[in-house]
């Protein structure tokens, strides 16, 4: 038996338990993992507050990093081999807020050496998001971007992918993450009153682009002035706003986010590898804390990413 955390009604991080689990062998096509860092993301307990009934309990967490410790036969990882004893990242999984966990094989990276777990086990989630909401908005190099909430971990994910390109990026956040922001490509602004004023002071040519990491009418309204063009702009959060003002809202259960962001998976892992891609975790909490853990992740001032430790 092994500890896992599951949602057993409809809610947020107060219906959580921590409950005894037995990890079934892999069979083809599948690997056991010993987790040694569940990665955190507010979807982890958003989607636990509705749903099917016969759902419940819902297993919590998308993304883990540990050791392989059983492979099922003729059985490789997407990555190529595995074996016991690899270290790996594992997305999009099931129940990742665990101590082991049997996933398909189809879903198992080898964890580049540049990361430690908590780092490997918040790399896809972010990451594959704000690849996502590149290709929706067409967003390249010639392109003046500007990205509410640039200092989270999409909008950090964002700001890195983009700098190879050579985009300009102007990137909304709080006085006190204007350094992230900064430390990673892009022009700090502050969000609050007078915020499209200060954007159109620092690109008087104009925004090409606008992502929405954070959802708020703020957000929306700005990108709404600022950008010509509505199918360039995209959010993650504000979806009835998108509906209702004609401009594109993706999330990892639209069919072609989902195709797409598996099949950016091992993109990424490669930048990690080659330290093109960080992934700042600003706190590690022991799995048995979980609870606690999402309160702070719920409350949306974190401060960077968080990882559950077993």
């Amino acid at each position: 038996m092994t500890k896992h955390w599951v949602a057993p009604e409809f809610g947020g991080s107060e219906v959580l338990e921590y409950v005894d689990t037995e990890v079934p062998a892999p069979g083809t096509g599948e690997v056991t993992i010993d987790v040694r860092a569940a990665g955190m993301n507010p979807a982890d307990t958003k989607h636990t507050r509705q749903g099917d009934p016969s759902d419940l309990p819902i297993p919590v967490g998308y993304e883990v990093s540990g050791v392989i410790s059983a492979i099922g036969p003729d059985t490789e990882i997407a990555s190529g081999g595995g074996a016991v004893g690899d270290e790996v990242l594992a997305f999009r999984v099931e129940g990742g807020w665990a101590e082991r966990i049997t996933v398909p094989a189809a879903d198992v990276f080898a964890k580049p050496a540049s990361l430690d777990h908590p780092q490997a086990a918040n790399l896809l989630l972010a990451g594959t998001t704000a690849a996502d909401m590149i290709r929706v908005t067409r967003a390249e190099g010639r392109d003046t971007v500007l990205v509410h909430g640039a200092s989270g971990a999409v909008g950090v994910a964002v700001l890195q992918l983009l700098r190879p390109l050579g985009t300009r990026v102007i990137g909304t956040a709080s006085e006190r993450n204007a350094d992230t922001v900064r430390r990673f490509g892009g022009e700090w602004v502050a969000y609050g009153d007078g915020l499209e004023a200060r954007i159109r002071d620092l690109a008087p040519s104009g925004i090409d682009v606008a992502l929405d990491c954070v959802g708020t009418d703020e957000a929306v309204d700005v990108s709404l002035a600022l950008v010509a063009d509505r199918s360039r702009i995209v959010t993650i959060a504000a979806f009835g706003r998108a509906q209702q003002d004609g401009f594109p809202a993706v999330g990892g259960n639209q069919p072609e986010s989902q195709a797409f962001r598996d099949s950016v998976r091992q993109r990424l892992v490669d930048l990690a590898a080659a330290g093109e891609l960080e992934v700042p975790v600003a706190r590690t909490f022991p799995l048995a804390d979980a609870k606690e853990a999402a309160e702070l992740l719920e409350s949306q001032h974190p401060g960077g990413k968080l990882a559950l430790v077993p």
